[in-house]
């Protein structure tokens, strides 16, 4: 196994350039080697060495991207996005996921903390961004301004799909780039490079304040080492198909000589029987949904992951009784995974909740407080900013019982909606700086049968409060996945202790009880 991501794909695709690597939402396939010739032909592109970005651009960029250089990624899931994430990543660019939805202060924020020098991105989005920029506000769409975005500082351009308005002049497109005469896989890399191996890959933003935002540092080899254990945790190979839109199963199937199938717009169930799926991802909710719908699923499929969230016991048994088996995987992204307990081994679990044995390699410590702290090769580097990591709190309380993790809650006061984690703190502070409000605070209601959780805004109106003016505001200042589902007025907030501390526990209960 490679102790690098990219090395090791090329070298699966040098082992098998005829076998299919991805099929995509339409049902279109790419062999391996024309998966790593393209890979190839955007490092080249990236880095300059082609010709055509070795030369200061029109804005007095230095065309050619530097190690370490951050790439603004905006992308949807697709072949397209595998290879420019995989181009990049192997031209020495570090990936910052500019998700739609981002509030702007938020985005603002993280754009400073990474100064990228690149952005890739779909043509459409530059439209939306730019010239429809009204239009995409008005149908609540908030998008960053992907040409520039970081006042002041000159980026480059690459881009998929059809020239749009709003693409900036000078930015290389994906399509020509690809037609370029002379592309072909390179030689497989030496993959025991330590410099390829501690290069920067991606940073995933997590938590943390507009003024420092959080953001989780991933190595070429840290990610290679959590692929790692997710092959090791079931069985992976040629052959094998992976049903999924998550990295982190469809990259093990590459590295695998698996195929890496792409969602489409269809029905899951029936694209996965078309394919010949034999392993799948899902979030508990999305199954829950799928199983309502499809009580078995199709026979080739040998294995379901669950993750992203805590299962309830209901959507764990009719998983099984869908057919498959069933692991359900515990991890965090600055340790992807952790451990994988499967759905029998959880439901047979008295008290607590099951999480797994550590996998090879995963060092586990429990503090005197019961909190679980993680270490490995697959931890991240560091966060942005700070110093090296050595090990990571999980914010889960934890006891060992037979070698294995037993989840007793959480530390963190996170709520978890629809596979994405909230914090609270997050927004809080500027829901509370609105007019009209005094005060604000964002709490969960799980749901008994999904799992999923209730996002609740509740607020102490102040003077001048409007319900509808709120709601316009919360856009802005809050990403579009931890908007609220509803919105709960209150005389006060319950406090506790000397400090009068807002007391979650109780707001919750309460807001329980106006539902």
């Amino acid at each position: 196994m490679s102790d690098d991501i990219i090395g090791g794909i090329m070298a699966t695709a040098g082992r098998e350039p005829g076998r299919t690597a991805i099929i995509d939402g339409r049902g279109r396939e790419i062999s391996y080697g024309e998966l790593a010739r393209r890979v190839e032909a955007v490092r080249t592109a990236m880095t300059g060495t082609d010709g055509q970005t070795g030369t200061a651009d029109r804005d007095g960029t230095d065309g050619g991207l530097r190690p370490g250089d951050g790439v603004l990624f905006a992308v949807r899931p697709g072949v397209d996005a595998v290879v420019l994430a995989l181009g990049a990543v192997a031209a020495g660019g570090t990936l910052v996921l500019a998700d739609p939805g981002l509030a702007p202060e938020v985005l603002g924020a993280r754009m400073a903390a990474t100064r990228p020098r690149w952005v890739v991105a779909e043509s459409l989005l530059y439209t939306l961004s730019g010239p429809l920029k009204g239009l995409a506000r008005r149908r609540g769409l908030l998008l960053p301004n992907l040409r520039d975005p970081l006042p002041g500082r000159p980026v480059r351009h690459l881009y998929t799909g059809p020239w749009l308005p709003g693409v900036p002049r000078a930015a290389l497109r994906l399509s020509r780039i690809l037609r370029s005469p002379g592309d072909s896989a390179p030689d497989t890399p030496d993959t025991s490079d330590p410099i390829a191996a501690d290069q920067p890959a991606a940073v995933i933003f997590t938590s943390g304040t507009t003024a420092r935002p959080r953001g989780v540092v991933h190595t070429r080899g840290s990610l290679a080492a959590g692929l790692a254990l997710f092959r090791s945790a079931f069985p992976l190979g040629p052959g094998d198909v992976v049903h999924t839109d998550q990295l982190m199963l469809g990259l093990p199937a590459l590295l695998a000589g698996a195929t890496w199938s792409l969602p489409g717009e269809g029905d899951p169930a029936e694209e996965m029987a078309a394919r010949g799926a034999t392993h799948t991802f899902a979030v508990p909710v999305h199954l829950d949904r799928l199983l309502r719908r499809t009580p078995r699923l199709p026979e080739t499929l040998r294995y379901l992951l669950l993750g992203a969230a805590p299962a309830p016991p209901a959507v764990l048994r009719r998983a099984i009784e869908a057919g498959p088996e069933v692991l359900s995987v515990y991890a965090m992204t600055e340790a992807l995974p952790i451990a994988i307990a499967s759905a029998r081994e959880k439901l047979a679990q008295a008290e607590g909740d099951l999480l797994g044995a550590p996998l090879p390699g995963v060092g586990v410590r429990i503090a005197d407080d019961g909190e679980l702290f993680v270490s490995g090769p697959h931890l991240a580097r560091r966060y942005l900013g700070e110093d090296p990591l050595e090990e990571i709190a999980t914010g889960d309380l934890v006891r060992i019982e037979e070698g294995r993790l037993v989840l007793l809650g959480r530390k963190k006061d996170m709520i978890l909606r629809d596979g994405v984690n909230i914090y609270p703190g997050l927004y809080e502070p500027a829901v509370a700086a609105l007019p009209g409000v005094a005060e604000a605070a964002i709490v969960g209601l799980a749901d008994p049968e999904t799992g999923d959780e209730e996002v609740v805004l509740a607020v102490v109106p102040a003077g001048g409060y409007d319900e509808g003016l709120l709601r316009k505001a919360l856009p802005a200042i809050i990403d579009a996945a931890a908007l609220p589902d509803r919105i709960e007025p209150l005389d006060a907030f319950p406090r506790s202790g000397r400090a009068d501390k807002l007391d979650r526990a109780a707001l919750r209960d309460l807001v329980t009880r106006r539902a």
